[in-house]
């Protein structure tokens, strides 16, 4: 049984101005300017937002957590400010104008989901998979190094990835996803922390999974 439920994500940026508009073109979604600095990309439902946030720290590392994308040209992405990292048999690393990371999957005919993976680097990406699996009470793909889940609740993205590494986290990630809950006594119990409370900046939870990436919870009424 799931005790939580997609609900969006989330990319920090140090120029939301940049970086949401880049990530608009990339995704083909709208882009929104907020108050404080703030955007956000909305596409078809709610589910599909993505809340770009200033944040004062600058890119320190590798993320943690990166999209997969669907594009036509490597070109196309350089065009819009892009640079390629690396290139695969099936995919190119790539950046994005302030250095995060992304995979790009090439196709004659793109599909109007552009983003089709959310993709976390784990010290054990089998249990990170069954915890979140648990979570969204969905089933876990074994593909030999790395697990996925598919048909998350509320998702509007394809697989979400859990990728061996053999790095330690050692900050906060750049991009993190929300849930709802109905409860967050059961995120606890499973093994989830809590960071920080609603306060007078906040009206929902931060917590943290079994290998600390961060995500947030929000309650009914929140």
């Amino acid at each position: 049984m799931a005790i939580a439920r997609f609900k969006d994500l989330c990319l920090d940026a140090g120029n939301p101005a940049r970086l949401g508009p880049f990530w608009a073109a990339v995704l083909g979604r709208s882009w929104e300017v907020k108050a404080d600095n703030d955007g956000l990309l909305t596409g078809s439902t709610p589910q599909h937002t993505i809340w770009v946030n200033a944040v004062p720290e600058l890119k320190t590392g590798k993320h943690r957590v990166h999209l997969d994308v669907y594009a036509p040209q490597i070109a196309d992405l350089e065009a819009l400010g892009a640079t390629v990292v690396a290139r695969h048999r099936h995919w190119t690393v790539m950046a994005d104008p302030e250095g995060g990371e992304f995979c790009a999957f090439l196709r004659d005919e793109v599909p109007s989901e552009r983003l089709h993976g959310l993709v976390v680097d784990s010290a054990d990406p089998k249990a990170q998979a069954a915890w979140w699996g648990d979570v969204y009470g969905v089933h876990v793909t074994d593909n030999g190094r790395w697990f996925t889940l598919e048909g998350v609740p509320g998702m509007p993205i394809r697989t979400m990835d859990f990728v061996p590494v053999p790095e330690s986290k050692t900050s906060k990630n750049r991009i993190h996803w929300d849930v709802t809950t109905p409860d967050l006594a059961p995120l606890v119990e499973a093994g989830a922390t809590v960071l920080r409370q609603p306060d007078d900046d906040i009206y929902w939870y931060v917590l943290s999974d079994p290998e600390e990436n961060e995500f947030c919870a929000f309650l009914p009424g929140s």
